[in-house]
């Protein structure tokens, strides 16, 4: 597989347009609920397989109806997931999430058997044969915090690999925790509260800057409407730009990270410079906040054209 995702998978139940939670047994009629495979490691195996990419997903699900229907919904949309291993006993991760008319999104979460991922199910093999390695949610993926996960991490980046790695959580003990893996990856993709958070500092660039200081070749740090800060490290020199967001309609904002991770790695996949590969994962996100759920907004996309 030219990509393979590694870490987080939840189910998303997502309904909108929810502007408050009806009072005891009474009924909200909504326009639209969907069921969908997301997750910092799902979420973005599917939107690159919508893409075009090879790719193939690597976690843990529960040996439940729900973890049934995550595997099957990724397989249909053309992910491998033979390397997602079933935890009996546990439940598959799922999210509720009532989307509110401006696109914003609570939720309820449950995170089921992604707290059970382990070295032990991890196949050092699909590393070694990946052109891109994607960590999806190390920040809640405790058990992967481990010597010998990050030597083989060292190990297929020294082979050519690359390994980018986004977050899941805002907690701040979680999100700085996952500092243990920044030497250990080529470009870290956090949301403005997580840069900050892992950084400790109160500012984009200057927690970008932190962050590069760590030992990665790029920080993209993503800015909701304000679109992305690239920040990547030379010989000599730290180099920053400022991406823009696309200006549109904004139906939900699920899984826009995700989608931006996955236009990245498009974009690498594809040869395209860090820059311009930031500025694909732009236009990917901006699909997928035009509709509900993680993957909307992809069908037949030609990322060539973008």
């Amino acid at each position: 597989m030219t990509v393979v995702t590694l870490g987080v998978h939840i189910v998303d139940v997502l309904a909108r347009p929810v502007e408050s939670i009806p009072q005891g047994q009474d009924t909200l009629l909504l326009e639209q609920i969907r069921l969908t495979a997301a997750g910092a490691a799902a979420g973005t195996a599917v939107d690159l397989a919508k893409l075009g990419v090879p790719v193939a997903s690597v976690g843990a699900a529960g040996d439940d109806e729900l973890g049934d229907f995550l595997l099957m919904v990724m397989e249909r949309h053309g992910v491998d997931v033979t390397g997602i291993v079933r935890k009996p006993g546990e439940q598959t991760a799922a999210s509720i999430l009532p989307i509110r008319p401006d696109g914003g999104r609570p939720s309820f979460h449950v995170p089921g058997a992604n707290l059970a991922l382990t070295p032990a199910d991890v196949d050092p093999g699909r590393l070694r044969a990946a052109e891109v390695v994607h960590l999806g949610g190390m920040d809640v993926t405790w058990a992967l915090h481990d010597a010998a996960f990050l030597a083989l991490l060292d190990e297929v980046r020294a082979a050519g690999t690359v390994v980018t790695m986004d977050l899941l959580s805002n907690m701040p003990d979680l999100v700085r925790a996952a500092r243990v893996f920044l030497p250990h990856v080529d470009y870290v993709l956090p949301n403005e509260e997580q840069a900050l958070m892992m950084s400790g500092e109160t500012e984009a660039e200057k927690a970008a800057a932190a962050l590069l200081a760590e030992g990665p070749r790029g920080v993209l740090v993503t800015l909701g409407g304000e679109g992305s800060l690239v920040a990547t490290a030379t010989a000599t020199a730290t180099e920053t730009a400022r991406l823009p967001a696309r200006d549109v309609a904004v139906v939900d904002t699920t899984g826009c990270g995700d989608a931006y991770c996955a236009g990245f790695i498009a974009g690498l996949v594809a040869g395209r410079g860090v820059l311009d590969a930031a500025r694909l994962g732009t236009e990917v996100a901006a699909r997928v906040a035009g509709g509900l759920g993680s993957d909307a907004g992809l069908d037949g996309l030609d990322v060539t054209r973008l």
